[in-house]
Order: C-alpha cells, then structure tokens, then sequence
C-alpha cells in the first residue's frame, strides 16, 4: 500500500474510530497473509478502500461511516484466491463478494447498507446492481486500488528488466573488449 495513504490515514483520527473495531479483530487480521494484487495484501489493499471511501463520501455528504466500515470488510473471503479449492463454488470474482459478507456478518452487527456494498462490489463483473451511491464509490474506487496496486509493481519489474538488459549489455560489451 501507498506509503502516503498509510500516513494520511494515520493522522484522520475519526477514520480510525470507525474503524478501530474492525482492524483490531483477529480475524480481519488473518487478511494481511493473503495476497490481493501483486504485492499488495488483502488487509492493505481493503485499509487504502477503507481510506478512500472515507474521503469522498464524507465529502459529498453521504454515509462516510457505512461505505468505510464495508470498504475494510469488503475481501473478507481468508483465502488464496489464486489457488483452486475444494468446496468453493463459482469463480472467486462472481463469489468473493457474498463470502466477504458472510464472513463480516459473523464477526460484526453489519446494517443492510454495509452488507450491500459488500456483496455488491464487483459490480459490472457480477450483475448485482449496488442499491446506494456508497455502493458505487466502493465499487470505483476498488477497481481504482487494483488498478494502482498492479500499476506499480508493472512500472517496478518493468525497471527492473530494463537495468538488467542495460547491466547485460554493458557486461557484453566488456567481454567483447576483453577478447580483442
């Protein structure tokens, strides 16, 4: 996760009141051992959502507190979803959202807004149709964080692979001056 909106979440004190409940939970805490995008775990890439919901609907004078608290729940599903599993059914995309919610539901008093924006999140991949205007920003901007996430780590390995073509075309070029 960005280091910046670590730092700015840090410093929003009633975003961390909203929250507190549910980042202290242990079970929201087995999120940082599962892998989102890349790099980016489960529990970051839900916290930057979180943070992020939290700024544009409270901006616009919305339901800041529902769309933060589904935001951080919103991949709750405590699995790879990268690995075929016995059990699950469907495709992670189509089914993770109503996993998250399940999971949240048994953990925390969740009001029918938060369970919508929860289950309702991969919206237009799954054709469930979000019933409020927080259920579309979590939608934008989850779609806005796996964007960022992938985007990154592509730019890192794309410097990277370029530095080692340079460093190997340097070493070639050595190599060759040292044979004549």
């Amino acid at each position: 996760m960005d280091q910046l909106i670590k730092d700015l979440s840090k410093e929003n004190e009633e975003f961390q009141i909203i929250i507190k409940d549910l980042i202290n939970n242990e079970t929201v805490q087995q999120m940082r051992n599962y892998r989102q995008h890349y790099e980016t775990s489960c529990f970051d890439h839900c916290y930057a959502a979180a943070y992020y919901c939290f700024l544009i609907c409270k901006k616009y004078n919305l339901d800041y507190k529902s769309a933060t608290r589904a935001a951080m729940l919103h991949d709750l599903f405590l699995y790879d979803w990268r690995k075929r599993q016995d059990g699950r059914k469907g495709l992670h995309a189509f089914t993770h959202g109503r996993t998250a919610c399940e999971n949240a539901c048994k953990l925390f008093d969740l009001n029918d807004k938060e369970k919508d924006i929860i289950i309702k999140h991969m919206w237009p991949i799954t054709l469930a149709f979000p019933k409020s205007i927080e259920g579309f920003i979590l939608t934008f901007v989850d779609k806005y964080c796996a964007l960022s996430e992938s985007i990154d780590i592509m730019k890192t390995r794309l410097l990277m692979k370029k530095t080692s073509r340079y460093a190997y075309l340097l070493l070639s070029l050595l190599v060759i001056r040292i044979e004549f």
